[in-house]
């Protein structure tokens, strides 16, 4: 077994498995703020890369004002689901919500599609694509800024979860009723949760879209992240950064020596993961668990 080969494939599953938990931090913070695990933030992340890409190939923004704008319309994005789709349901039940992103995940993966077409649009945002040498490991550059990207925005949102407003996004998490009885707004409140997940959303697209183009199957990102977050423990922001590298290296590890044998294993593996994660443990590594006595 070749040491350094492994180092590289450990290496660069690390980074994009924190390009993983890019996505699923989307997945988190609305989990953390209304206790709803959103289904449709795959979906959003391609939306968010096709926008990006408009704003910089089809209005002529230069593209370091195209993701800020793609960002803002993303915002505004989250903003309307929760006011048309997500508030009518307050007061519904949960399984109830959840169906409702799934619904909407379906319904953008193919409304995209049917606007911008199926074929990949390239997405140039600066970065280079020639490898970083670190010793004899070669590292992508992509995955690199991803992570990055992710490791930063997972402290954003820490900071914001200490801030008031984060205090009443795990209040309204907690208990809409009791929210509303202290005088929460609690429908303003996940309006706000929904609005940063769609900028998240914008940044993540942004990433992947410049990595592997802009089309319809950035929508698939949806399985990585969901066996992220559940893993991490799906209100757990430093659990999505940890599980994100260990799926990462796990992936890219194995399907190295797996692939050979028995075809495309990375699917097979996050979906794995899942499985074993709710039959051992439910709340993942670091998610808080809860016990309800009926």
């Amino acid at each position: 077994m070749d040491v350094w080969f492994v180092a590289e494939l450990a290496l660069n599953g690390a980074l994009i498995g924190l390009m993983y938990a890019l996505v699923a931090i989307g997945i988190v913070l609305i989990y953390k703020s209304s206790s709803v695990v959103n289904f449709s933030q795959g979906a959003m992340v391609m939306l968010g890369a096709f926008v990006v890409w408009s704003m910089a190939a089809q209005v002529g923004a230069p593209i370091w004002a195209a993701i800020p704008m793609g960002l803002a319309l993303m915002y505004l994005f989250g903003l309307v689901v929760e006011r048309l789709a997500l508030r009518p349901m307050v007061g519904q039940p949960i399984i109830m919500i959840i169906m409702l992103t799934l619904g909407l995940e379906i319904f953008i993966r193919g409304l995209a599609p049917a606007v911008w077409g199926i074929d990949p649009r390239p997405l140039r945002i600066g970065i280079s694509e020639d490898p970083l040498f670190l010793g004899r490991v070669l590292v992508n550059r992509f995955y690199l800024f991803g992570g990055l990207a992710a490791l930063g925005l997972a402290g954003l949102c820490a900071l914001l979860f200490k801030t008031r407003m984060g205090v009443r996004l795990r209040a309204v998490s907690d208990d809409y009723v009791a929210s509303w009885s202290v005088g929460i707004f609690v429908e303003r409140a996940i309006g706000v949760s929904w609005a940063l997940a769609g900028a998240i959303a914008g940044i993540g697209g942004a990433m992947w879209g410049a990595m592997q183009g802009v089309d319809w199957s950035l929508s698939l990102l949806l399985l990585k992240a969901v066996a992220v977050a559940i893993l991490g423990g799906l209100d757990s922001m430093g659990g999505a950064l940890v599980a994100g590298i260990m799926v990462g290296i796990l992936e890219s590890v194995l399907s190295a020596y797996l692939d050979p044998l028995v075809g495309s294993s990375k699917e097979v593996i996050a979906v794995l993961v899942i499985l074993l994660t709710i039959l051992i443990r439910p709340y993942g590594l670091f998610g808080k668990e809860i016990i309800e006595r009926v």
